[in-house]
């Protein structure tokens, strides 16, 4: 699927079963909700804290692709192209970027 074929999906998941997108600021809750419960999955399986009692770990997978999903709402509902976006994200990064992480000695293994 590309990111172009994962908007069009979304847009017509939420056609067909959403009946409409929420407002924007609905979504930008939604997104901050789904990011903490990414958050607590990522602090209990790859950081220090545990897991309360015999609950079982929600699926990491699925967590990302929720924030994935009210990303792409957001994007949507906002006449984003995240294609383009991350074309020219992933450019800016690289002008700014190209040789600051090699040469950062903090990350030498």
């Amino acid at each position: 699927m590309t990111v172009k074929d994962l908007q069009a999906t979304v847009d017509r998941w939420i056609q067909t079963y959403g009946v409409r997108y929420f407002s924007e600021m609905t979504n930008l809750a939604v997104l901050m909700e789904e990011v903490g419960e990414l958050a607590r999955l990522m602090a209990r399986t790859y950081g220090e804290q545990s897991f309360k009692g015999a609950r079982p770990p929600a699926d990491l997978g699925d967590e990302i692709a929720d924030v994935l999903f009210v990303l792409t709402c957001i994007a949507n509902q906002t006449g984003v192209d995240l294609e383009s976006a991350m074309i020219r994200n992933l450019q800016k990064k690289t002008d700014r970027d190209r040789d600051r992480h090699r040469d950062n000695p903090k990350l030498k293994a």
